[in-house]
């Protein structure tokens, strides 16, 4: 006896209970099998303080859709999940938990804070984790890692080694991205970029020895003109070569500094001439070391001004450069204030701007270690999707900077420095192996750096630390490199770069073959979701609402790699009902298997036809998801199951199954069971809880969807004729009802249909449909021959390729009845025209209403008069 679903699709009843059956069955766990070949995809490890996003949901989406392909194809399939301790925005998170208590973070000491922050992490840390479960994410979850868990600490620890003694890792006084608000530098990573109105102040700098002379400078940051060491101009810009080499009078500062040739500065750009501040400018702090210039930093940790301001010291950045803006203009030294948006960075966390600032910090070296990453996607050893990725890839690599590690936080992995209290040695040591006395004095006290780590710094390690390096795991040995890691365009420099230079020097392999970008997901509009927007939507009330597969198939149709998608609620509504019709066909499939016994003998073309379509779309949907064309497989699967074989081959094999004489009944049931399964297989790595409950219900043989076989495309399955053939019978269908559809003819009037064609081939095609021909074309009798004998003159008709199909005219419509209801019809659209020429030829309506309301008026007369038009024709057509 055939099991039957269901009668309504309900995905809240069957998601939690078939995600349960998965974990309890291990179909997600790895292992290293020998005789497989592995697959492998390590997951963005999304921040412990985060909740899911739509761009997480996204990302995961098209993670788990790869992930369930390959391990359906046979792959020993490993999706390696894990989450990241997110420095900053987790000590934040505990800062403000603790200051709701009455307590201070330096109060507590950073042994007690620790401690708390590991209580928050146990405690509100795998939120997103059970999240990502709810959306079928099927990670092996016995293999989760966390970027602080011993195994990643201990990786962490000998990179950092490593690299210090090869000279890659040094200490160094450069400019950094500076948090006053967080109190730590922070990555190009955490920084935002966002457009804000400022302004451009120009001030008079006079020349020395020169009196009356002075060269102007705009600046969008007049307080930092403290620290100025240096004016510069081009070296070829004629207008200043008489002071290169002179010295300029600081403002304010009145101490003299030197105009240096530098061909940083752009001749176009305002004067030609700039302020170098070495200590608060990244290509100032450049053009510093080139001229050997002093750097001042003027500035506090809290972006108040320092003792070296002056008479400045204490005021914050934004009031000191009031009064800095007012003295100047006392002086007479302002030359003008004009309006200026421009681009200013903030933290990503707390909304602050950042100050560049020179740092004492630890840093990587660059310029030898991104080498092998430059090499391995120019020679394709690394792919990137979409292509136009190298692009910014290489913008990147040729524009690198040495890599500010350190971080003045607490959360994270400690630097595993020690410093001699007494001579001030540094000893790089695991902590394992901490030194005790100072190698080079023998003084018995070394104490630890304070600072932490860049959270990037361990994440760049992910795809190897997470599989066990630096041992020499068997996993490490199977599962490395890693295939394809799926990530967001905008961390592409961030994340992607720092794991591919890792990659080959701690392994001297790639990390994995390809990259495959994805875009944002925006609102309807367009907007990045954001909360200041308020526009964000919450993936797990849409989950809720439509289910996980609806979500999950609306973030894959119609996306592109690398481009922007914009999330519809009416496409999710879309989905759900893709999976109702999925699931009511299913049902109707299963409620009929029991009528006849499923044989594979006595096909028809209808048969042979689906099972070609079903052929192809296998090779054709294999073909897009090895290329990562995820959304375009999704559509062609959606196009198939919808309209090819629930609206038209469900629909001619009807009467078959209505037909207890009929031969071909088994053959029908056979194909329907076949194309289901295998639509079902093709449609669960998008949409894997409806497709596991209808297979398992459907089909006793296999436990689950998901450890099922990938369907193979086979030769001897493509019928090339019989597509052909069951294709003409569509055309000539698709016109009969078009024609039906512009005469208004109910589907419940039947008319014969006379199909004409002098090629035999063509007669044979509809011979051998008759029996859905008819119930698909409303024929209450189809006549086939080879001319217009017997055909009416006024028989109404539709040309497809090869033939030409006749419906007699009064057997459509009945003439008396169609002449009186178009009667009406003329006479209703000539007072709706009397009524709108009157308003239109009304002055007062017209000088008085408003435009808009006039406008409407005139469609309204230009569309009831095409109507009239059309009834007039009809009318005279019916007279004759």
């Amino acid at each position: 006896m055939q099991k039957e679903l269901e009668k309504t699709y309900n995905p809240r009843e069957i998601e939690g209970r078939l995600y349960e059956k998965w974990m309890n069955k291990k179909y997600f766990h790895a292992k290293v099998d020998k005789n497989k070949k592995p697959f492998t995809i390590v997951i963005p490890p999304p921040n412990i303080t985060g909740r899911l996003h739509m761009g997480h949901a996204l990302d995961e989406t098209m993670q788990d859709i790869l992930i369930r392909f390959k391990r359906m194809q046979g792959y020993e399939a490993l999706w390696l999940p894990g989450t990241d301790h997110a420095s900053i925005s987790t000590e934040v998170k505990v800062i403000n938990q603790l200051k709701s208590e009455g307590i201070d973070k330096a109060e507590l000491g950073r042994e007690g804070f620790l401690k708390r922050t590991w209580e928050w992490k146990k405690e509100y840390g795998g939120a997103i984790v059970e999240q990502l479960k709810k959306l079928g994410s099927s990670c092996d979850w016995d293999r989760e890692r966390f970027t602080l868990d011993e195994g990643c600490s201990r990786a962490v620890e000998e990179v950092f080694i490593k690299l210090y003694e090869k000279g890659y890792i040094y200490k160094g006084s450069r400019i950094v991205n500076w948090c006053p608000v967080c109190k730590t530098s922070i990555s190009d990573a955490e920084v935002e970029h966002e457009e804000q109105a400022g302004h451009f102040w120009h001030i008079k700098y006079p020349v020395a020895g020169e009196e009356g002379r002075f060269v102007e400078i705009a600046t969008t940051r007049p307080e930092t003109l403290l620290g100025d060491t240096a004016v510069a101009v081009h070296p070829e810009d004629e207008r200043y070569q008489d002071l290169i080499g002179k010295m300029v009078i600081l403002p304010i500062v009145n101490k003299e500094i030197p105009v240096v040739a530098d061909a940083y500065v752009d001749r176009e750009f305002g004067t030609g001439v700039v302020k170098i501040t070495p200590a608060h400018d990244p290509n100032d702090f450049e053009v510093g070391k080139r001229h050997n210039l002093p750097e001042i930093n003027i500035m506090n940790d809290d972006a108040t001004i320092n003792e070296k301001g002056g008479k400045y010291a204490g005021l914050d950045r934004y009031e000191a450069r009031k009064q800095i803006v007012a003295e100047l203009d006392s002086l007479g030294l302002l030359v003008k204030t004009e309006d200026h948006v421009h681009n200013v960075g903030t933290h990503d966390r707390c909304s602050t701007t950042v100050e560049p600032m020179i740092k004492q910090q630890w840093f990587v070296k660059m310029d030898e270690l991104i080498k092998p990453a430059v090499e391995a996607v120019k020679s394709g050893e690394i792919k990137l999707i979409p292509e136009r990725m190298q692009k910014t890839y290489f913008n990147w690599t040729d524009n690198i900077r040495d890599w500010c590690i350190s971080r003045q936080l607490w959360w994270g992995h400690r630097i595993p420095a020690y410093y001699c209290d007494k001579c001030g040695e540094i000893v790089v040591a695991l902590a394992s192996e901490k030194p005790e006395v100072c190698p080079k004095c023998g003084h018995s006290h070394m104490c630890q750096d304070e600072d932490t780590l860049d959270t990037w710094f361990s994440s760049a390690l992910w795809p190897f630390s997470t599989l066990g390096w630096p041992e020499k795991t068997e996993e490490l040995e199977y599962f490395y490199p890693t295939n394809v890691l799926v990530t967001g365009y905008d961390i592409i420099f961030f994340w992607v770069i720092r794991m591919v230079f890792s990659g080959y020097e701690h392994m001297g392999k790639k990390p994995f073959d390809t990259v495959l970008f994805h875009g944002l997901v925006r609102d309807s509009q367009g907007r990045k979701m954001s909360k200041s927007l308020g526009n964000g939507i919450d993936p797990l009330e849409i989950i809720d609402e439509f289910g996980a597969d609806a979500l999950r198939f609306t973030l894959i149709t119609g996306n592109a790699p690398g481009n922007d998608m914009r999330f519809y609620m009416e496409r999710v509504e879309a989905s759900r009902n893709f999976a109702n019709k999925v699931w009511n066909a299913s049902r109707f499939i299963m409620m009929n298997l029991d009528k006849a016994d499923a044989k594979q003998e006595n096909f028809t073309q209808a048969d042979k036809w689906i099972l070609s379509k079903v052929n192809t779309l296998i090779k054709d949907v294999t073909d897009n998801m090895e290329s990562y064309e995820l959304g375009i497989a999704a559509q062609k699967i959606y196009d198939f199951i919808w309209e090819e074989f629930c609206d038209w081959y469900i629909e001619m094999v009807k009467p078959r199954l209505y037909n207890d004489e009929d031969e071909t009944k088994g053959a029908a049931l056979w194909t329907l069971k076949k194309v289901l399964i295998d639509s079902l297989k093709l449609l669960h790595p998008y949409m894997p809880f409806i497709t596991e409950e209808i297979f398992c219900t459907l089909q006793e043989e296999e436990e689950s969807i998901m450890i099922s076989q990938w369907p193979i495309y086979k030769e001897e399955d493509s019928f090339q004729e019989d597509e052909e053939a069951v294709e003409t019978i569509k055309a000539a269908v698709k016109g009969i009802r078009n024609v039906r559809a512009e005469m208004n003819v109910p589907p419940s009037k039947k008319a014969t249909v006379i199909v004409v064609s002098e090629d035999e081939r063509v007669r044979n095609i509809f011979e051998n449909s008759r029996v859905f021909f008819a119930t698909l074309g409303y024929a209450g009798e189809v006549q086939i021959q080879a001319d217009k004998t017997g055909v009416a003159e006024d028989a109404v008709s539709t040309v497809i390729h090869g033939a030409t199909i006749y419906m007699p005219f009064a057997e459509l419509v009945d003439v008396a009845k169609e002449i009186e209801r178009l009667t009406k019809e003329k006479t209703r659209l000539e007072g709706e025209l009397k009524r709108s020429n009157g308003m239109l030829n009304n002055e007062r309506f017209i000088s008085k209403a408003p435009a808009e309301k006039v406008q409407e008026e005139k469609e309204k007369l230009q569309k009831y008069t095409n109507m009239l038009n059309q009834v007039e024709e009809r009318l005279a057509n019916l007279k004759k």
